[in-house]
């Protein structure tokens, strides 16, 4: 009878054990629900310029290329050592232009342009505009970069970082990868995106990796300056406490052992 207890006890807690097994395997998967989601949303994310960010324009016009210089100013020039023989050669370093508060920059000969708010595609689009005719009888090919357009991706990931996305545009399943992924602590269903706007606003949302519907989520791609923060399970805030508390423990007793020790010198 004892044998037969015994039995269903084993099972039970082999059931428990392949309970739990599942319910935490329904947490680890990404978009586990991915036949379910409309992928009807096929618009390509273009960032908008804000505040602070760092552009590089050139201006270029193969006709006209003398006057086409007079756009693209150059800040200094570098000495750099080439071949065995270690001759040096200049290397000209184009001006960059940081985005005032309030969204404007100084360019050359056009003076102040209000530029937050537009995307790449619109600036090189407008400054083209402005000088076609005016400067250059040939419509000008006009190339606008993001040069400080980071994330940073912080938590339970393999690793901490800020990174660059050199393309302008990066969405989050691209920042988790380059941070390494994340962590066998990591909440997939707990992932925050904070985000601060052009006025100034901050924002906070959570993200479920499991489900597949964050791919039409307007914070799935990222903007320039989002920080994304990986939520740890209650496994490493537990592991986190056990670790102080033994720290602790083997202070205590190094202390005790100690005025013990001093105590037995003094009173021998």
């Amino acid at each position: 009878m004892k044998s037969i207890k015994h039995l269903a006890h084993a099972a039970a807690i082999a059931a428990l054990a392949l309970l739990t097994a599942c319910s935490s395997y329904k947490n680890v998967p990404y978009m586990m629900n991915s036949r379910e989601v409309s992928l009807d949303n096929t618009t390509l994310y273009d960032a908008k310029i804000m505040p602070k960010d760092i552009l590089t324009i050139t201006v270029n016009c193969p006709e006209d290329p003398m006057a086409a210089a007079d756009f693209n100013l150059v800040t200094q020039t570098t000495d750099i050592r080439q071949g065995s023989n270690g001759n040096l050669s200049t290397a000209a370093t184009l001006q960059s232009y940081l985005v005032s508060n309030e969204g404007d920059i100084n360019f050359p000969m056009l003076g102040k342009l209000k530029v937050a708010g537009m995307t790449k595609t619109q600036l090189e689009d407008d400054i083209a505009n402005r000088i076609y005719g005016t400067y250059l009888k040939t419509r000008p090919i006009v190339l606008v970069n993001m040069a400080n357009y980071k994330v940073s991706v912080l938590g339970e990931v393999a690793r901490p970082g800020t990174y660059n996305a050199s393309n302008g545009r990066i969405n989050l399943l691209e920042a988790l990868s380059l941070a390494g992924d994340l962590t066998i602590w990591g909440l997939r269903d707990n992932v925050k995106i904070i985000r601060e706007y052009s006025d100034g606003k901050k924002q906070i949302v959570e993200l479920n990796l499991n489900d597949a519907n964050i791919i039409n989520s307007p914070f799935y791609q990222l903007q320039q300056n989002d920080i994304v923060y990986v939520t740890p399970n209650k496994t490493k805030a537990k592991n986190s406490d056990v670790g102080q508390s033994t720290s602790l423990w083997f202070s205590a007793t190094s202390i005790v052992v100690s005025l013990a020790s001093l105590l037995y010198n003094i009173l021998k």
